[in-house]
C-alpha cells in the first residue's frame, strides 16, 4: 500500500467510518514431498492471481460494524475459495499485522493460517467452482519455496511478478518469521525488486 504505515489492531479498528477494512490471509501447510525426487519442499504456500494479473492473498473487504475481522474474512473466503475452506475458520491467533494508507482511507489486516496439507489441497480443488473463480480470482499459484541451482529460478524469479499492495513485503516477512524458508541470499537478490513493489498501491474502487 503506498505510503501505508504499520498500526496496531486496536488503533485499526478504533479508525472513523470513513476507513475501509481489507483483510487477507496467506495459506500454509507443512509439506514433506519431494519436488523433482530432490528438492524437499517442506512447507506450501498458497497465493492468488487477481483479477488484475497481480499476485496477492485471498481476501476482501469486510465490513467490520456488524462482524469480527475474522468472520468477514471466513464468509469471503467462501466466495473466493469454494467450499473447500469449510474444513477450517482463520481465527483471531492467525492476525499478524495491520497497515493503514491514507489515499485512499484503507487499512489491510494480514493473517497467516497454519492448515493440515490435506485441508490446503482440498482449498485447490474446490477453487475453480468458487463464486468469484475467473471473476475477481484467475486462480491460485503455489510459492515455490526453493531456489534453483543458478541462485535465480524458483523464489527470486516467482518474486519477479507484479503483486498488489504490500503482498510482495507481507509474503517475504511472513516465510521468514515463521521460518518456511531459509530466505538468506533471497533478500539481497531481490532488495532492487523493492521499489518497484512498493510503489504499487491499492487500486481498488
Amino acid at each position: 500500500m503506498a505510503g501505508s504505515r504499520k498500526i496496531d489492531l486496536a488503533e485499526a479498528m478504533a479508525l472513523g467510518p470513513g476507513w475501509r477494512h481489507l483483510c487477507f490471509v496467506m495459506l500454509y501447510a507443512p509439506d514433506p514431498r519431494m519436488f523433482f525426487g530432490c528438492i524437499l519442499l517442506r512447507f506450501a504456500v498458497l497465493m492468488q492471481m487477481q483479477f488484475d494479473g497481480c499476485l496477492g492473498f485471498p481476501g476482501s473487504f469486510v465490513d467490520s460494524q456488524n462482524s469480527t475481522l475474522e468472520n468477514g474474512l471466513n464468509r469471503e473466503l467462501l466466495a473466493k475459495l469454494g467450499e473447500g475452506v469449510s474444513a477450517f475458520s482463520v481465527e483471531c491467533t492467525d492476525y499478524r499485522s495491520s497497515h493503514a494508507g491514507d489515499n485512499p482511507h484503507i487499512v489491510a489486516h494480514f493473517y497467516a493460517k497454519r492448515l493440515m496439507l490435506e485441508q490446503l489441497e482440498g482449498v485447490k480443488a474446490g477453487a475453480p467452482r468458487a463464486q468469484d473463480h475467473g471473476l475477481e480470482v484467475l486462480g491460485l499459484i503455489r510459492v515455490p519455496l526453493y531456489t534453483l541451482r543458478d541462485g535465480v529460478g524458483g523464489l527470486p524469479a516467482f518474486l519477479e511478478n507484479s503483486f498488489i499492495g504490500a503482498a510482495w513485503e507481507q509474503l517475504l516477512k511472513a516465510l521468514q518469521d515463521l521460518e518456511l524458508f531459509e530466505l538468506g541470499s533471497v533478500l539481497s537478490f531481490e532488495t532492487h525488486s523493492y521499489r518497484q513493489h512498493s510503489a504499487n498501491s491499492w487500486n481498488l474502487k
